[in-house]
């Protein structure tokens, strides 16, 4: 198979933005209100959830929709036996033990994991708008599906 290009996801951008704008900026306010009101358990209860969501959806946004963070895959090479990213900075990364797919119910999108040569595990979340049209993205679900072993 020959290898395909990924392009940023701007529309799913766009929803991710108004999923996790409002949920951080929710819990960060009522969570300054409480530390306000000498609630500061409270306060701290609520300011885990609105950091984390805040990295999640940064990570989200700008590493697997807007492909901007130098670790975003960029290109996916499907070979017979291999299965390589090449992110942003240039690194290709070969995933040769353990690939296993990941797949979306809604159909949407899809992860795959694995070990690189080092040992390492890595994962790889994909969304269809990467993809230039809906058979490129079938084309990579099937041949990474016979590639790898579905996660269960």
């Amino acid at each position: 198979m020959k290898p395909v290009v990924l392009v940023p996801d701007r529309q799913g951008a766009l929803w991710d933005l108004l999923l996790y704008v409002p949920t951080v900026v929710a819990l960060a306010s009522i969570a300054a209100r409480l530390w306000y009101v000498d609630e500061h358990v409270s306060a701290y209860v609520l300011a885990f959830p609105a950091s984390f969501f805040l990295l999640v959806g940064a990570n989200r946004i700008l590493k697997t929709r807007l492909m901007l963070l130098p670790s975003a895959p960029v290109r996916l090479d499907v070979g017979a036996g291999t299965l390589s990213v090449v992110t942003r900075d240039g690194t290709s990364i070969d995933l040769v033990k353990n690939q296993k797919v990941y797949a979306d119910l809604a159909g949407r999108s899809f992860g795959i994991s694995g070990l690189d040569g080092r040992g390492q595990r890595l994962q790889y979340v994909f969304h269809r708008a990467q993809f230039a049209d809906d058979a490129s993205y079938a084309a990579v679900q099937a041949a990474i599906g016979r590639l790898a072993k579905p996660a269960r």
